[in-house]
């Protein structure tokens, strides 16, 4: 026989934690995560998880409410998982992500900055990302308050976000708040169309299915990419579907499409077909454009990113003679960003496609001083690579979520630059990468949010050799 489930009562919640868990403790000092509650709430919690420092579960049982709650503007709040803070006060959510980091470093790195600088919060906390993904599956999912009803249930195909732990359900998106609304009309018209003509969604249990995703982004400079993605090669309905985008959205600048017949998601190792409109997004930063491609990786808040990049730039201090290093670059968007002042600038990025994006960038901002290898930063950034470019005067490190490779935190800590600039989606990794280069020192840490509702923090970290 199972055991069952304890409640333990009268926990009150201070703080958040990743994946949108609110965190506290009890009487005996006990940490507690909870899921569905905000930072204020005292609430009783049934562990589903226990461990000798922490336990982890979901509300029981509200006592009190946090005077930081707020209505959730979306309809789908609680259900897609999307926003886990939406029905948080904004500067309230801005108050705890910058709590986050300072705790991060004080927990892992095991040491303090000479200067905690405040959250950089958004303008925009709504409407604010560039680029959505949405998935069709020929199941959606069920809220409990249709299954309470006791009515029969269509469970029929949706598209919009997975369900969190549920790889092969869907959430059916009516309206998200967080793309300018002709991602919702579009996304909502090719729904209609593929009912009316009968279609098949994806089910990713059996690998069939006609539709399987959508990728929409757009630009402050009001273009839009479509990215349709198959899970079959029908030629004659993917023409009639492109054609009708084609014919109902001339906002639609550049439209493509790709066969992903694998098992998973991914479509960096598929073949991106253009079907209409220029082959290329195009986005302003500052005093740069950007081609942005349908595999392209960006980041996601063109508003925010401005910032962050001027961040950068304000850190790095650039006088115009040094060398720079920047790790993970991506499609070279901070070394462009800084190119102008410095002399000369080398990216290192493991994705082939994204290096290609960073050179065509470097030709349209006719930029001569930055330079774009390929490889994973642990195997390029070694002693042969400071040979070939130079001892560099400033490294600029932006890895993902997982952080830094031991080997690169070693190389990092041994690389005699001047200054090093850390910016992590991930401040819990960027501490344990710091708290390893011992011949640094923290100067500045400058947490930014770019994501407004939810858990990501974005953090800056300014180091000098010491």
């Amino acid at each position: 026989m199972a055991r069952r489930k304890k409640v333990y009562k009268d926990i009150q919640l201070s703080g958040i934690a990743d994946k949108g868990l609110a965190v506290g403790r009890d009487a005996e000092g006990m940490v507690y995560f909870v899921d569905g509650a905000v930072p204020g709430d005292n609430v009783d919690v049934l562990v589903l998880r226990k461990k000798s420092s922490f336990r982890k579960g979901i509300v029981s049982q509200f006592n009190s409410l946090s005077d930081e709650r707020v209505q959730a503007k979306c309809q789908h709040f609680g259900v897609c998982g999307g926003c886990k803070w939406q029905n948080l006060d904004y500067p309230a959510q801005l108050k705890y992500k910058e709590q986050a980091v300072k705790d991060a470093f004080k927990r892992l790195a095991k040491m303090d900055a000479e200067e905690y600088r405040p959250i950089l919060g958004c303008e925009r906390i709504f409407r604010y990302r560039n680029k959505m993904e949405y998935s069709f599956s020929y199941r959606r999912w069920v809220t409990k308050e249709e299954i309470d009803t006791g009515e029969d249930i269509d469970f029929g195909q949706a598209v919009g976000f997975h369900r969190a732990g549920s790889f092969d359900k869907v959430v059916q998106i009516e309206q998200c708040h967080l793309q300018d609304e002709l991602s919702n009309t579009i996304r909502n018209h090719i729904h209609k169309l593929a009912l009316e003509k009968n279609w098949s969604y994806y089910n990713s249990r059996d690998h069939v299915g006609f539709l399987r995703n959508l990728r929409v982004r757009n630009s402050t400079l009001g273009q839009w990419m479509l990215v349709v993605i198959f899970g079959e090669d029908r030629p004659d309905e993917i023409e009639f579907l492109l054609d009708n985008i084609k014919q109902n959205f001339p906002q639609v600048t550049s439209l493509h499409y790709v066969i992903n017949q694998k098992k998973n998601d991914s479509i960096f190792d598929q073949d991106a077909h253009h079907y209409h409109g220029t082959q290329h997004l195009t986005e302003r930063l500052g005093h740069l454009e950007y081609k942005i491609g349908p595999k392209s990786f960006f980041q996601t808040n063109s508003y925010q990113a401005e910032k962050l990049y001027g961040l950068v730039k304000e850190f790095a201090n650039l006088k115009g003679d040094e060398i720079v290093y920047d790790l993970y670059t991506g499609l070279g968007s901070i070394a462009l960003y800084l190119a102008q002042d410095c002399k000369k600038i080398i990216g290192i990025e493991e994705v082939p496609e994204a290096v290609n994006d960073a050179r065509e960038n470097k030709a349209l901002n006719k930029i001569e001083n930055a330079f774009f290898e390929v490889g994973d930063v642990k195997n390029e950034f070694n002693n042969k690579f400071v040979d070939k470019y130079g001892k560099a005067d400033l490294i600029v490190v932006d890895p993902p979520r997982a952080g830094l490779h031991a080997d690169v935190t070693k190389m990092l800590n041994q690389s005699d630059a001047r200054t090093i600039i850390y910016v992590s989606c991930n401040p819990s990794t960027q501490a344990r990468d710091i708290q390893l280069m011992d011949n640094y020192d923290i100067k500045i840490l400058q947490p930014v949010d770019m994501f407004p509702h939810t858990h990501h923090i974005e953090n800056i970290a300014l180091l000098e050799k010491n």
